[in-house]
């Protein structure tokens, strides 16, 4: 999902700069709410074990160049469902800062534009899972549907940012558009695995009962909304 250098350049890089400010306000926001609930230890340690798998999905994990950016596996929803969503924002927003830094600074004046595609969506996602999984029911009883739903929707997200940005800097061009049509097929790919890499977490997080009330994980995967 990596917005490759000179697909938005000049005066118009200044939209990714404003449309990430708005995306990292919201984490602050949901970050002070997770405070709030369970303690800023329990925001840390999740966020910390967050930042580490993102960093390690985008460097570690294969990633092929397909049309107008990359194809990565990022597991935002696998993220949300073990950790929360303040710990899984403050990871994708960290982990791939770290990554530019570390391994990619050509990627960091692209870093507004890619944290606003990875952000968005999350937010997008994480409204969706109140109205399609019951209060009544813990995420480890979530069906392949349920986690289809919510990896369709941040993957879908994804793939829309990444058309807006790339016709916002090159125009619709029809070689353009080929390029967002070959990249939004591809990523076809993780959206079908995605959910199964959801449940095969869940599943392992179910077998191990000491997690139930330990700070490293989301109390929601094993117990239903209070």
């Amino acid at each position: 999902m990596h917005i490759e250098p000179g697909i938005v350049d000049g005066a118009k890089m200044i939209l990714g700069y404003g449309t990430a400010t708005v995306a990292i306000g919201i984490a602050a926001k949901v970050a002070t709410e997770a405070v709030k609930e369970n303690g800023i230890i329990s925001l840390a340690v999740k966020s910390l074990f967050s930042t580490l798998l993102v960093f390690s999905f985008f460097q570690v994990l294969p990633h092929q160049p397909v049309g107008v950016s990359e194809v990565h596996l990022i597991l935002g929803s696998t993220l949300f469902l073990i950790f929360g969503l303040a710990p899984a924002a403050i990871g994708l927003t960290a982990g791939l800062l770290i990554q530019g830094l570390l391994f990619a600074p050509l990627d960091l004046p692209q870093y507004g534009m890619n944290i606003t595609t990875l952000l968005l969506p999350l937010f997008a996602m994480s409204l969706l899972a109140k109205k399609i999984i019951p209060k009544s029911i813990a995420y480890k009883e979530l069906s392949y549907a349920q986690t289809l739903k919510l990896s369709t929707a941040y993957q879908g997200g994804i793939v829309a940012w990444v058309a807006f940005w790339a016709v916002y800097g090159q125009g619709f061009g029809s070689e353009t558009l080929a390029q967002v049509l070959t990249f939004g097929s591809a990523y076809m790919s993780v959206i079908i695995l995605e959910p199964l890499v959801d449940l095969a977490v869940l599943a392992g997080a179910k077998s191990l009962h000491g997690l139930k009330d330990s700070m490293l994980v989301e109390k929601r995967i094993y117990a239903a909304a209070s």
